[in-house]
């Protein structure tokens, strides 16, 4: 695909993205000012604060006003904390960040090495004992619920045992938790494809020629099975990076961990549009821009596909 076709469907994604974030809060019912005030405010308050805000103004006048902000920079203000919704959000997206991150680098490391240990025990039907207990545990991980690994951990790890802190960020023990919550269902994805795609080239000539030549054998994984298994492990791993901005909201209220996730659930309960429609802008750009990033290194990575894409 040219750069020109990537850039125009980004700008189209994001132009979306705008409008989304836009419209899926003014669906929830309720009053956000109202909210903020609280239920005893003076009715004379609550139209005040709503004029201040603009949200006495049409629909389409608050989109076109919103659209203009987000242009500037300006994302409008917290109903709550009064503070702009921008610098909340800079404030918490380095904390989600890192919790991403951290849990896209375990669950790499571990599934790889894994799903290509898997696949040469396994392969030609050898191994039936260690495919059961793979394909078990993988299965297993990858359909338990994020929060319901969480609550688990927090009983077991933090409350019962002591060996671990259950809410906040401070020191690398305080990431231990959040971090396997998260990577659990990831890391059972990734390694599955990776010993799938493995045992596929495994069956390849040029894999053959290489055994045939008696080249050794940590030099026909890490050389040539590798650089194959990585790019459809690359196209799955962009998407559950996306996926993992998404499922650290829950985990990141589970465990007060403050970043933007605890911040845009607080948001969206106080009917905080301002802060609600930044927090989702700010996902959806991150997740089109790694999306954007995953089909550019495909290209670098194996460019008969790129090839494909312009023909």
């Amino acid at each position: 695909m040219s750069r020109g076709r990537r850039a125009g469907r980004f700008v189209l994604s994001l132009g979306g993205v705008v409008v989304a974030s836009f419209a899926m809060l003014h669906l929830i019912p309720g009053d956000p000012v109202r909210a903020a005030l609280g239920p005893t405010a003076p009715r004379e308050a609550v139209e005040r604060r709503r004029a201040e805000l603009g949200l006495d103004r049409p629909l389409l006048d608050q989109f076109l006003a919103y659209v203009g902000g987000v242009f500037r920079g300006d994302l409008g203000e917290s109903f709550l904390s009064r503070r702009p919704a921008a610098e909340i959000v800079a404030d918490r997206l380095p904390a989600t960040v890192q919790l991403v991150v951290a849990t896209m680098l375990l669950a790499l490391a571990v599934a790889v090495p894994l799903g290509m240990w898997v696949a040469a025990r396994t392969e030609n039907g050898r191994g039936r004992r260690t495919d059961l207990a793979f394909t078990t545990t993988t299965g297993a991980l990858s359909v338990i619920p994020e929060f319901l690994l969480a609550v688990g951990m927090v009983a077991v790890l933090g409350v019962t045992l002591g060996w671990l802190p259950v809410a906040g960020k401070d020191g690398a023990a305080s990431f231990v938790m959040p971090v396997l919550a998260l990577a659990a269902g990831p890391t059972a994805l990734l390694a599955r494809l990776v010993r799938v795609e493995t045992l596929r080239e495994l069956g390849s000539d040029y894999v053959r020629l290489a055994r045939a030549k008696r080249l050794p054998t940590h030099r026909v994984y890490f050389r040539h099975l590798l650089p194959n298994t990585l790019t459809a492990t690359l196209t799955t791993g962009g998407l559950l990076l996306c996926s993992l901005l998404g499922g650290s909201v829950v985990i990141e209220y589970v465990f007060q961990w403050p970043g933007l996730g605890g911040a845009t659930v607080d948001a969206i309960v106080n009917k905080d549009y301002a802060l609600a429609q930044a927090a989702v802008l700010v996902y959806g750009t991150v997740s089109l821009t790694v999306l954007l990033a995953v089909d550019v290194a495909l290209g670098l990575l194996d460019p008969r596909s790129a090839l494909r894409s312009r023909g």
